[in-house]
């Protein structure tokens, strides 16, 4: 790769911006190699600068439902193009959005679109203290919910540990009021919650940011009955989830209904785009309807929601929702099969839409046990797979995404390419034994 034309423009990259990317896991450090930098997308596959090709299985972190360049997504992109980018005026693409998402995500009544999930995380927390007048908040351990100084912070040792910041220039008095708990742990959350008054419980009910790590059977239950007697609001992070896992996302699926829902990438249909819902008396503390302040420029933006409206549409139909998740069960199914003829530990975590191998023997239920599995074994993996061209996240701590793009065709030629990655795994796993 020294002499490609990615390498080439990755290193005047660096010279430029931090890392050389805009968001750290692009740079594949986690790995031990270079990002390819790309040239196109078509369908579920990419072209890099070097005219290389790959299945991809990351389609932007899960927000290409629809796949790369969908015609549908492109000519209605297109079309409001022509009529202007941005007016920073209400518009009616919005109102179609809202009238989507009220629609179909049971929590859902009313909708305040942002420009990223962590603006609207941030958002959903401001609203459930003022409404609450408390402070605290509890999250799990290894869940993300956007870069906000209050998520940034992480467990120590025992069931609830008092959040302490997990990065520079986060400061401790931001993160005091975050509480943090294993997943799927119902001692630890009712640990915390006896110990102190809370505004919500935030929590991915399918946490995918420290690989797929789906909630214990009755988990979800359990926290909104948790929230109710505590008198916090249950805060569904689902960024990933909604519109993937089901149409109404996991809140559907599960039949566990938040106070409040964060949405995302699949909203924005692959340009920027996520909103927070919730019921009509908690939205309507929101400005200009009430005093929680919260605006964005380009909020709503009408390209966005354009290519959002698309994309929801596509998600609601049965036949791409019945390929999506036959697609899933065969690519999991695979790499267990593979895994087991090869002699090689892994534990492949599954829902519809999401999917993630750990190098472990056991069952992942929590952030300990994903930080437990071999990372240098995934590493050696991912390496390989992109050798072959398969795109898969450059960290043991992302879920992989199929596509409606997908087709049986690219799952055969994963596991084909997955074949010598996993022995090429265990040869180097056993060598550094």
């Amino acid at each position: 790769m020294s002499d490609s034309r990615s390498a080439a423009l990755f290193a005047a990259a660096r010279r430029l911006m931090p890392g050389g990317v805009s968001s750290p896991v692009r740079a594949m450090g986690a790995i031990g190699r270079e990002p390819f930098v790309v040239a196109r997308g078509e369908g579920a596959e990419l072209v890099d600068v070097d005219g290389r090709r790959y299945i991809d299985w990351v389609v932007s972190w899960g927000a290409l439902i629809a796949g790369h360049a969908h015609p549908d997504v492109v000519a209605a992109v297109t079309a409001r193009t022509a009529a202007g980018t941005s007016y920073g005026a209400p518009c009616e693409g919005e109102f179609e959005l809202a009238r989507l998402v009220v629609e179909l995500v049971p929590s859902a009544e009313m909708v305040r679109f942002t420009c990223s999930g962590t603006e609207a995380a941030m958002s959903a927390v401001r609203l459930a203290r003022a409404v609450t007048g408390k402070s605290r908040i509890l999250k799990f351990a290894g869940a993300y919910h956007g870069h906000a100084d209050p998520f940034l912070a992480e467990a120590g040792s025992g069931l609830a540990t008092q959040g302490i910041p997990a990065s520079p220039g986060v400061p401790e008095a931001v993160v005091k009021e975050t509480t943090v708990v294993p997943w799927n742990d119902r001692q630890a959350v009712e640990q915390a919650l006896d110990g102190g008054e809370f505004a919500a419980i935030v929590c991915e009910p399918y946490p995918a940011n420290m690989g797929l790590v789906p909630p214990q059977s009755g988990f979800l239950g359990f926290l909104r009955e948790q929230a109710d007697r505590a008198g916090a609001l249950l805060v569904f992070d689902e960024v990933i989830t909604g519109f993937r896992v089901a149409v109404g996302g996991a809140q559907e699926r599960e039949q566990v209904v938040p106070d409040l829902t964060v949405l995302g990438k699949v909203l924005g249909g692959g340009l920027p785009l996520a909103a927070f819902a919730g019921r009509r008396e908690l939205m309507e503390q929101v400005a200009p309807s009430g005093p929680v302040y919260q605006a964005g420029t380009l909020s709503g933006n009408p390209l966005a929601t354009a290519a959002g409206r698309v994309a929801v549409e596509l998600a609601r139909d049965r036949a791409l929702r019945a390929r999506l998740e036959r697609t899933t069960s065969e690519l999991a199914g695979g790499l267990r099969e593979l895994a087991r003829e090869l002699g090689v530990p892994l534990y492949v975590a599954e829902v519809p839409g999401l999917l993630c191998p750990f190098f472990a023997s056991q069952p992942v239920r929590n952030f300990e046990d994903a930080r437990a599995s071999d990372a240098k074994a995934y590493a050696a993996f991912a390496r390989a797979m992109i050798e072959r061209g398969v795109f898969v996240p450059p960290s043991r701590f992302e879920a992989w995404f199929p596509s409606f793009a997908h087709e049986s065709s690219h799952v055969e030629r994963t596991l084909i390419a997955a074949r010598d990655a996993l022995a090429q795994a265990a040869a180097e796993a056993a060598l550094a034994a």
